[in-house]
């Protein structure tokens, strides 16, 4: 490694030598007092990552002489300290691994070439289903059903844990990868012998999960990319990225009585996401820090990718401290923390300059009022008073279609069994009558039928988790219960969280709401939300009625939740419980009474909602470092289900041919040393004419498989009963399941034949046009050696960071995406599977260049990828031509590299292949 500024220097800790890169001492040469803490970071990323090639020189005095008001223009390298990946993301990664194996002996390597050179950890947090609720045995059953469905999965897993180095895997049932990241995986500051010594330098992480920004609120600068970019990073190839701006959030003042972190970042959320922040860092500061407890910043940090940035950091300083401390870390990691971050100007306390920043904004946290955010994107925030009007204004525009029809009848068979629904009247529209464990009772439009405390973001927080569990007490103690109707559940997010909810006395009072601890890991958040009671299923399809979820997620996208829930709001874990009780969204919980109480008198919200000071003391008298050391002890070795599924050995994966599961991608296939080059695209059709904010659930859904979507008739033609369909997250390690899944969204709109939901679109190979599923449209034209592209307004990919909905689209057979404006990670994820990724001029869309999908295109001066605008004609049937430009978004030179290799993978295949040969 290079050191062209002089900048290698010891620090002494506790009787230890550690060798670092001293920014101190760059700042002797450069003025880089200003820069703000994110910068530091990736400058003294780049002194010790100097290399000549990938960092020179000059990219480090770029990064030093950094320009808060400027544009980015320069590239530069950035590799992680480590990656941190879940198992939806995971399976795919190491299939894709396995698959180099192959690939590298078949172009003359070895398959020890492919391992992970940084620490990689995987935690298994996204399989746990909700299949049963609201009983003691609901925690057990889910993870018998779990380990049922996903035996072939961790099978593979557990083989990829032996025959990979640098590979470790945590076992379900353990915590959502987030909370293990921040509770016990991150390190905050590093080291690593190299050379006789030992190297000390920043915690930095990439991870397969955009909620990866959750470890932000600890210093540890980190964000979600796709697979395919962690991938590269595993296998030691740095990340090309454009010096970002950043972003200044100042908070000053204190949360006020009534308001949680929830709200907090609802607010934050809705400010950023309304400022622009896509593709830029966001860090806090303000002399608001030292009332803000670091499970707040890191429910902050959490949801960077709602309001768009890459990250959402806080500094390190003694809060960061205390939760090491208060997680059970060592005082010797904790004296390395604190004696290295002072060492390299990267402590802040309220003597600390105020960096420079491109742009700032400022939020007085007196001024947050208890929100909630819906019904279908995070950043739609809306007051708790206003709830009721906002359900009401959203219910016009979903039963337009049903208003038009006149009454819906209610007439629901008898089932039988005493539990069932029974024969009733005909009721008004919006409503149904059902009869619930006894009870008779009225479902209605705005009714609650799940309410979930879940999520990394909030199920972290012990504040908004204990403000839960202690208004189920208060709730529980007036005679109020959840209503029949709702689907409740718990997911706590790590062990830690069950034991001081026991401690405090409080599980037992979740679960006289009807809150049982169902499984730990993201569960409804993610989709995973389970069936919901035939009774209530039922109900909802003879009312034709518009229900709702309520939890403390931080997604809510159209078709996530449940496809039989249309609206959908985040809010806090108390709201959760509070919204279980009310059973309904169409009430102002600020006015109106929550239920009657055992008393016979109406019970308000107000009643019952905990003081911060009792929270406060709940979380002083019942969380200590001792329950972070038992439940981390042997964090990697699992319980008796895990260690008994049995897995290969060998340096190569056995694929089985059968599975539907996991399976040899055809990404390598024929592949060889050659390079190509980047071509124009000529007689292109349309597959997919979207409007805006298409986010990659509607690109790659998560959910559940329909019976008869091609994917579930693939299923079924290889003995799956639907039963067994798992979900589409489960089966990312099978092409064949995910291709057939890509755009096959319930609520996705294709503007070809008017926004009609579900994945279908019109294919124009034949003598006219012909309406089928996107997926059976693309095979028809990749038979016909018709290459595709697809259309789309703004901000295009957000959510997840799914590269399934890259790798879908390439398998499709599309080669480039128009859109007014991209989410960065998938954008990033589309280039790393050979798609290019065009932006309309600004200005334009396909609505005002008149588009309508039926046109052919041809993508003209590209140059080898050398063209930052591309011209494109699109030919109507009649003959007239469409002429516009368009913005090539390969931003990098190195993303050009990618691209004309076919594909950031097959970069690194080539690469490692070439080292081996030569």
């Amino acid at each position: 490694m290079s050191d062209s500024f002089a900048t290698r220097s010891t620090l002494d800790v506790n009787g230890k030598s550690y060798t670092y890169f001293s920014l101190p001492k760059l700042g002797q040469q450069f003025q880089i007092a200003h820069l703000p803490y994110s910068m530091k970071i990736l400058l003294e990323n780049l002194l010790r990552c100097e290399d000549g090639v990938s960092v020179a020189p000059a990219h480090i005095e770029a990064v030093a002489r950094w320009d808060a008001a400027k544009e980015p223009d320069t590239e530069i390298a950035f590799m992680p300290a480590r990656v941190v990946l879940q198992d939806f993301t995971g399976v795919p990664c190491v299939v894709d691994l396995a698959a180099m194996r192959d690939a590298v002996v078949k172009l003359g390597g070895d398959p020890e070439q492919i391992n992970p050179l940084i620490p990689s950890e995987l935690v298994i947090d996204h399989s746990v289903q909700v299949d049963s609720f609201g009983n003691a045995g609901s925690l057990d059953i889910n993870g018998r059903i779990e380990f049922e469905r996903n035996k072939e999965r961790y099978g593979f897993l557990r083989w990829g844990q032996k025959a990979f180095d640098n590979f470790k895997v945590v076992p379900p049932n353990t915590g959502i990868v987030h909370q293990v990241n921040l509770e016990n995986l991150a390190r905050v500051v590093m080291t690593a012998d190299q050379g006789g010594e030992t190297l000390a330098y920043p915690d930095t992480v990439f991870g397969t999960d955009s909620h990866t920004t959750m470890i932000n609120g600890i210093g540890v600068l980190g964000w979600g990319v796709g697979g395919i970019e962690a991938e590269a990073a595993m296998l030691g190839q740095p990340s090309s990225m454009l010096i970002p701006q950043v972003i200044g959030f100042k908070l000053s003042g204190r949360l006020p009585e009534g308001a949680t972190a929830t709200d907090l970042v609802l607010t934050v959320t809705q400010m950023l996401r309304a400022h622009g922040v896509v593709g830029k860092f966001v860090e806090f500061y303000g002399d608001g820090l030292q009332h803000l407890p670091l499970a707040d910043r890191a429910t902050i940090g959490n949801m960077a990718p709602e309001y768009g940035a890459t990250c959402g950091i806080f500094p390190i300083d003694a809060e960061s401290l205390t939760y090491l401390r208060l997680s059970g870390r060592s005082e010797e990691q904790i004296a390395l923390v604190e004696a290295y971050a002072k060492a390299q100007g990267l402590w802040h306390d309220a003597d600390s300059p105020h960096a420079q920043y491109s742009a700032t904004l400022h939020l007085d946290m007196a001024e947050v009022k208890p929100s909630l955010a819906g019904p279908k994107r995070p950043q739609d925030r809306v007051l708790l008073q206003d709830v009721k009007q906002n359900f009401r204004d959203n219910l016009v525009p979903m039963t337009a279609v049903r208003e038009k029809n006149g009454t819906a009848e209610a007439r629901l068979e008898d089932e039988g069994g005493g539990t069932a629904i029974g024969n009733r009247e005909v009721l008004p529209k919006g409503r149904a009558q059902v009869r619930i464990d006894g009870q008779d009772v009225e479902l209605k439009d705005g009714s609650v039928v799940i309410a979930a405390i879940t999520s990394c973001t909030n199920t972290s927080n012990p504040a908004v988790m204990l403000g839960a569990g202690l208004l189920a007490r208060n709730a529980a103690a007036r005679g109020l219960t959840r209503k029949p109707w709702v689907k409740t559940s718990l997911g706590p997010g790590s062990l830690v969280v069950t034991d001081y909810l026991k401690k405090a006395g409080l599980l037992d009072e979740l679960e006289k709401i009807g809150f049982y601890v169902v499984g730990y890991g993201c569960t409804t958040c993610i989709g995973n939300s389970g069936p919901l009671p035939v009774e209530v299923s039922a109900a909802i399809a003879a009312g034709d009625l518009v229900v709702a979820s309520v939890l403390s997620g931080n997604r809510n996208f159209e078709g996530r939740i449940h496809s039989e829930v249309k609206m959908n709001y985040l809010a806090s874990p108390p709201l959760v419980v509070a919204y279980a009780i009310a059973g309904t969204t169409d009430i102002d919980l600020t006015s109106e009474p929550l239920g009657t109480g055992s008393d016979g008198q109406p019970v308000y919200l107000k009643d019952i909602w905990p003081s911060n000071k009792e929270i406060g003391d709940f979380i002083a008298r019942t969380i200590g470092p001792e329950m972070f050391k038992k439940n981390y002890a042997d964090v990697f070795k699992g319980d008796s289900r895990w260690n008994a599924i049995a897995s290969p050995d060998g340096e190569l994966y056995d694929w089985d041919g059968a599975s539907t599961y996991i399976k040899n991608p055809p990404y390598f296939d024929g592949m060889s040393m050659a390079v190509g080059r980047i071509s124009d695209v000529h007689g292109a059709r349309v597959l997919g004419l979207f409007g805006d904010s298409i986010t990659t659930d509607h690109i790659s859904p998560a959910g559940n498989i329909k019976k008869d979507s091609p994917a579930g008739r693939f299923l079924q033609e290889r003995g799956v009963l639907p039963a067994d369909f798992n979900s589409y997250g489960s089966r990312r390690g099978n092409d064949d399941v995910m291709v057939r899944g890509t755009f096959a969204n319930i609520r996705i709109k294709n503007l070809m034949f008017g926004g009609e939901e579900g994945g279908n679109t019109l294919y124009f190979g034949g003598a006219s046009p012909e309406k089928m599923s996107i997926y059976d449209a693309a095979m028809k034209y990749k038979a016909d050696g018709t290459p595709l592209v697809v259309l789309a307004g703004k901000e295009y990919g957000t959510g997840s960071s799914r590269d399934w909905a890259a790798k879908g689209t390439n398998l499709l057979g599309v080669k480039a995406v128009f859109a007014e404006s991209f989410e960065r990670i998938h954008r990033s994820n589309l280039v790393g599977m050979g798609v290019l990724p065009l932006q309309f001029i600004e200005g334009q869309n396909a609505a005002t260049l008149g588009l309508d999908g039926s046109e052919v295109f041809d993508i003209t001066g590209l140059q080898d990828g050398a063209a930052k605008v591309a011209t494109i004609s699109a030919k109507k049937a009649d003959g007239h031509e469409v002429k516009f430009q368009a913005k090539v978004l390969l931003l990098t030179p190195k993303e050009v590299e990618y691209f004309r290799h076919g594909g950031l993978l097959h970069y690194v295949l080539r690469q490692l292949a070439a080292r081996r040969a030569a």
